[in-house]
């Protein structure tokens, strides 16, 4: 297995994973609303996408990936990374791809000089729970300083 950062010209490895991955949140297979939504992103340098690969028959399989997003805050005067996406193909599952990814998340972001990695997962997820607390996440607790707001402009 490799995992490789890509870049906009790379995206291909992933478009396919990516709508596996919507579609696992329950979002309708869109495949060209994917390749654009990626390719967005990286062309625009709005993400960063690691690529777990294998070989297969001499042909480069990509087999999960992952998604991170920057984020800063301002009364702490940090970088933080968001780790929005996490997927890894069902016919690959349970060999460490997503631990291993996860991995490399963390070492990019020790390396980026950020101070922490922030991650959401479905309540009902409990296999990307078990894995995240096995790797040293920490569920946290609502902040009872701060409100979250949002308004929907769609």
């Amino acid at each position: 297995m490799d995992i490789i950062k890509i870049d906009h010209s790379e995206s291909s490895l992933v478009i396919d994973l990516f709508n596996k991955y919507r579609i696992f949140y329950k979002q309708p297979s869109n495949m060209e609303l994917c390749r654009k939504f990626i390719t967005d992103r990286l062309k625009n340098n709005e993400s960063v996408i690691f690529v777990a690969t294998t070989k297969e028959n001499e042909k480069i399989v990509p087999t999960g990936f992952t998604q991170l997003y920057p984020k800063f805050s301002s009364g702490k005067a940090i970088k933080i990374w968001v780790l929005n996406d996490l997927y890894v193909d069902e016919n690959y599952r349970n060999r460490g791809i997503g631990e291993n990814l996860i991995h490399r998340v963390l070492t990019f972001v020790k390396d980026d000089n950020a101070n922490h990695v922030e991650l959401s997962t479905a309540t009902d997820n409990y296999h990307a729970q078990r894995l995240y607390e096995t790797i040293g996440f920490e569920k946290q607790v609502p902040n009872a300083d701060f409100l979250s707001y949002k308004i929907n402009l769609t």
